[in-house]
This record gives C-alpha cells, structure tokens and sequence, in this order.
C-alpha cells in the first residue's frame, strides 16, 4: 500500500463506526492522521483505536480540509448535508447511507463484484449498497457472469444489528422481560421482537413493497449492470443479534448445476461454501457469520420446480462485511490507485 492517508470517520460511536475501527486496525490501513466525528453529544468521548485512544470531535465544527478518505455512517440526512462538503473539500466520500445509492453519477460497488465502477466518481462520492444486497450479490455475481440471471426471489433473515444500537437493546431487553414473565415493550420495532418475526423493513410504498424489499430490486440492477434482472423481494426482520440471512431462489438464462454453481462459488473472491447435506453442515448467523468477513453459502441444490433454477442459503455479518468491510475495502482501491 501507498504512504498513509489522512482518514475521518463519520458516526465513529454508532456499531458500524465502531467496526470500520476494527477493521482498519485488523488490516492495517496506512493512516497519517484519524479523526473520529460525531453528534455534539457524542463529541469529547475517547474512543479506542488499536492501543490508543482518540478523542470524539464534533462533526458540524469540524474543518474537513486535509482529509483524504471520509467514512460516513451517520445516517442519510448527515450524509446529504456534510458529504458534499468533504467531497469539496478534497476528500473520497464512501457513503454507508441511501442518501446517494440511486444518483447516477454516484457509483454502487462491491468490492468483490464491481470495483472497477470505482473509478468514475465526478463528485467525490461513492455509495456502499445496503448490507442485504452485498451480500447477495458477493455470490450471485460469479454466477450471473458465468450463465445470467433472469430472476431472483429472496426472502430475507435480517438480524436487528441493521436496525441500530436501540434494536440491539431492545431484543436484549424483551428476551429478558418474556424469559421473567413480564410483558415486553416495543418501542423501535412495530411489534414485539423477542421469540418472533416481523415481515417488515424501511417504509411501505405505493406497490405494496418495503423501502427495504425495493433497494434489492434497484441496487441489484445497478451493481450488475443488468436492468432486466427481476428481483422479487421479502424482507423479514428475525430475533437475532448479528448476521444476515437469505434464501434465495434464482432463474438463470442458461442452465446451471449445483456442482458447476458449488465451483464458481469456492473460487469467488470473499465467498465461503458450506454446503454439507448434514445436520450443521451448512451456514448460520452465529456458527459462522458473526464477526467474520466472508459471505458463507449453503444449501446449494437445483431448484426442482423450475428447469434452469437454482437455491442458495446465503449468510453474512451485516455490519461488517454489510456495512464496515465493504467501506474500508472500498478506501484501500482508493489508495491503490
């Protein structure tokens, strides 16, 4: 890697920020200078990175000028409002929010998938693809260049990580309410989300569909490049702390079996295959995702009611390789150019 870099983070006390730490350390990105930004409230926290610990400033005081890679993950308002100003400032903006996902000068990238789109960025900006689509995409890319994919159906596992800090609390604290015959309160989720499964994610639209289900429809268009992909979408939120996971079920355009599917994705890159057809042999949020990197796939097989479809079982850390690995892996192509 070239020399270090002067590098600020952009909702450094939220559970992603906190992981992006983690992983620039555990990979030992070359960093000058690192400036942890926040909320007022957060700022004069210290924070540990590494064997030190670096003071919390405050976002809207802050000087952007000097800074050379900027992480957001501060949610889309913070984004909208302080990512321009680092871009102009003369910083690479890799954006954790939707604030810019669907802007067509604004490229969508998976490392392992599409880091050439990298490359054209005119306004400073790049955006990391919700945590759901990366890891979907991290396997279904080598299969989709290799035979096309015509259409996916997924239904979604999603961990209460992607919700936030509160969500976390709150399954904590249901668990433990229900586990001492007490009534559980919800507050973040609609529902209760202790011993449950809630069907719903982001905001209904007009068809029906969630904010959630619709950003795997856009963004798997615009990672692969390919708008006749059909993607027919169900996002379920599930009683589980860290990792998602997601039964996906595709039609490709050319027939593909589970045995040349098995080798395309054992040769991916940040892909993982577990796929033994015995009790255990296959991926799961806390077995393998948890605090891992790879995306891990499993339950490989065709699809016996469709000539050219295939199942997959698809599992991954939505906040670190869904959110904080991908940003980072993102900074080093940066660097590297």
């Amino acid at each position: 890697m070239k020399n270090p870099v002067n590098v600020a983070i952009v909702g450094a006390t939220g559970a992603v920020g906190e992981t992006m730490l983690k992983v620039l350390a555990e990979r030992e990105f070359p960093i000058r200078e690192l400036h942890l930004l926040a909320s007022a409230r957060s700022a004069g926290e210290k924070v540990e990175y590494g064997a030190r610990k670096i003071v919390v400033e405050d976002l809207a005081t802050f000087d952007p000028a000097g800074i050379d890679i900027a992480l957001f993950s501060a949610g889309g308002d913070v984004s909208k409002e302080y990512a321009p100003k680092f871009a102009a400032a003369g910083a690479v903006v890799i954006d954790n929010s939707s604030a810019f996902r669907y802007d067509d000068d604004v490229p969508l990238v998976v490392s392992e998938v599409n880091p050439e789109a990298l490359r054209n960025r005119p306004r400073g900006i790049v955006a990391n693809p919700n945590c759901s689509t990366m890891q979907m995409l991290t396997a279904l890319a080598p299969i989709h260049r290799a035979v096309g994919i015509e259409r996916i159906n997924v239904a979604t596992y999603q961990s209460v990580s992607g919700t936030g800090r509160r969500a976390l609390e709150e399954l904590g604290r249901q668990t433990a309410a229900l586990l001492n015959f007490q009534d559980p309160k919800p507050e973040v989720y609609p529902v209760q989300i202790a011993f449950n499964v809630i069907p719903h994610g982001g905001d209904f639209q007009d068809n029906g569909y969630t904010s959630e289900e619709m950003k795997l429809v856009w963004e798997t268009r615009k990672i692969l490049g390919d708008d006749s992909i059909q993607v027919n979408p169900t996002v379920v939120r599930v009683p589980v702390f860290y990792g998602h996971s997601e039964a996906v079920h595709i039609e490709t355009r050319e027939k593909i079996d589970a045995a040349r599917a098995r080798e395309l994705l054992a040769s991916a890159p940040g892909v993982e295959v577990v796929d033994e057809r015995t009790g255990g042999g296959y991926p799961t949020p806390v077995t393998h995702a948890s605090g891992n990197d790879p995306v891990y796939v499993g339950r490989i097989r065709e699809d016996i009611s469709h000539p050219r479809g295939l199942d997959l079982w698809i599992v991954a850390d939505n906040i670190r390789k869904g959110a904080a690995l991908n940003a980072v892996q993102l900074a080093e192509l940066v660097i590297a150019e």
